[in-house]
């Protein structure tokens, strides 16, 4: 059996592949993952769903780990996605169409480790700064200096 941090490994490396079979292969039957948006998606199918969604609508996706903590079944990774949105990202508030803007956002994900697969995953990104740099919603103005 592989350690935690190993099987994280792997899955990032099946995401920067774009590699379905990959993916739903480290994905167990009652995996879960919860990102978000209210997502909360369980299953093999529809965790490597919700990790397809991203790179359908990112052909060129890609994350990059800058740190990275484990413990025990748990792995930390502080990350960079970058991609240009040039497919229909599927979201909570329902289909994206294309804007082809370049995507570079930060994020956080929790990833907990069962055996050889990711059995739960805690994902943070910051929606306003997807959607801005999108430009799905108007940049923030800048705070006056007091």
């Amino acid at each position: 059996m592989a350690d935690a941090r190993e099987i994280a490994g792997r899955f990032v490396e099946a995401f920067n592949a774009h590699d379905e079979d990959r993916i739903r292969a480290l994905n167990p039957e009652d995996g879960v993952i919860e990102a978000p948006g209210d997502v909360r998606i369980e299953g093999k199918e529809g965790t490597t769903a919700y990790a397809m969604s991203w790179l359908n609508a990112f052909s060129d996706a890609r994350v990059t780990v800058h740190t990275e903590i484990a413990e025990g079944d748990w792995v930390a990774q502080r990350f960079t996605f970058e991609g240009t949105h040039d497919g229909t990202l599927n979201s909570p508030a329902g289909e994206i169409p294309p804007t082809h803007r370049r995507l570079t956002g930060r994020g956080v994900q929790l990833l907990r480790v069962e055996g050889d697969a990711i059995a739960e995953t805690q994902l943070y990104f910051d929606q306003v700064q997807v959607m801005t740099q999108l430009g799905l919603m108007p940049e923030a103005a800048e705070a006056p200096r007091t």
